[in-house]
């Protein structure tokens, strides 16, 4: 069916959230599956081989995330990420970019992967339009890897694809993701700077969380942020960098030999809530508004029913005007009612 684009709204009418957040950035799952089974996001022993994902008529087509997303861009988004599950699972992925790519108002297309399908996608991705990509990578150990990716990813196709995303020459650049847990990747750190520093790759170390219900988190598994600080400075001095624009989620410091930077994303000791922009859609079509979420809106109900563009720019205005979230500042209190969390895989990271 046939839409006209929803209005623009003004600058001083974009909808503000009950804490004066603006709906900025729209990450999209596009996929619910994924090749790996890492322990901290889809353990093979709930994730095995008879888990009824979803079908490919329950997933969100490419005209609906299409006609999402221009909706959102006339709320304010102007930044959209791909994720999954496994956003590279998802045939010709490189054509729903081509079409975000030419939206009104998106100034920022990113892709988040595991990276071992990356070298056979780089090339295509980037002359469809995407900006930028990050890759998770969590050690540089092959049995380290293999086993933290749930005995099914390879360490060399990731580096394959790493390689060829750096040779593809993505605008905005290559990142790379790194989950640090005690006890079990925190020795990778200085190996993962070594390897990337001055390459133009910027690795960002990303504190553990309690996402989801199934990784059996405890706060003893985190290793703070600063104490990575202190140990990479140790070898390689680093000076605080400002932030790229307000809200970033990614605390930037750079080498004072001027060998590129290192990020820190310090979700649990130190909480970036208030200036949190995004909204999370799923592969089925459902919205969440935090990453911690219990609960979300279906958006794929009303675009399967007939509703018109401006009725869903007021469903997704009237979601963001409610939004409270700031789960991690209430993290004790949260975790002390044992709410039951939406899975990381299932909205991204």
């Amino acid at each position: 069916m046939s839409q006209q684009p929803a209005r623009e709204l003004a600058t001083e009418t974009l909808p503000l959230d009950q804490r004066g957040r603006r709906l900025h950035d729209l990450r999209i799952s596009v996929m619910d599956r994924c090749n790996f089974r890492c322990p901290y996001c889809m353990p093979e022993a709930t994730y095995g081989e008879h888990f009824a994902f979803l079908r490919n008529d329950e997933r969100l087509d490419f005209d609906e995330i299409e006609r999402l997303c221009r909706v959102a861009a006339s709320l304010g988004v102007s930044k959209l990420r791909l994720t999954g599950g496994e956003p590279l699972l998802r045939p010709h992925l490189a054509e729903l970019v081509e079409r975000l790519r030419r939206l009104d108002g998106i100034t920022d297309l990113a892709l988040t992967t595991n990276g071992v399908l990356l070298a056979r996608h780089a090339t295509e991705l980037r002359d469809a339009g995407l900006d930028r990509v990050t890759v998770s990578l969590d050690t540089l150990d092959p049995a380290l890897f293999h086993r933290m990716s749930g005995g099914r990813g390879a360490l060399d196709e990731v580096l394959a694809g790493i390689e060829a995303a750096h040779a593809a020459g993505f605008p905005r650049g290559l990142k790379l993701n790194t989950v640090v847990q005690r006890g079990v990747n925190e020795a990778s750190v200085l190996d993962l700077v070594e390897r990337f520093r001055g390459s133009g790759i910027v690795v960002r170390f990303i504190e553990y969380m309690d996402v989801g219900n199934r990784n059996h988190w405890n706060a003893g598994d985190v290793v703070p942020s600063r104490e990575l600080l202190e140990r990479i400075g140790a070898r390689w001095p680093l000076q605080a960098l400002p932030p790229k624009y307000p809200g970033e989620v990614a605390t930037r410091y750079r080498f004072v030999d001027g060998a590129g930077e290192v990020g820190m994303i310090s979700s649990i000791s130190q909480p970036f809530c208030g200036g949190c922009a995004r909204a999370r859609l799923s592969s089925e079509g459902m919205l969440y508004t935090c990453l911690f979420a219990t609960h979300g809106t279906d958006l794929r109900a009303p675009l399967r029913g007939g509703a018109s563009d401006e009725q869903l720019q007021a469903l997704l205005r009237d979601v963001w005007l409610r939004r409270a979230d700031r789960y991690s500042e209430e993290r004790a209190r949260h975790r002390a009612a044992t709410e039951h969390k939406i899975e990381m895989h299932y909205i991204g990271g």
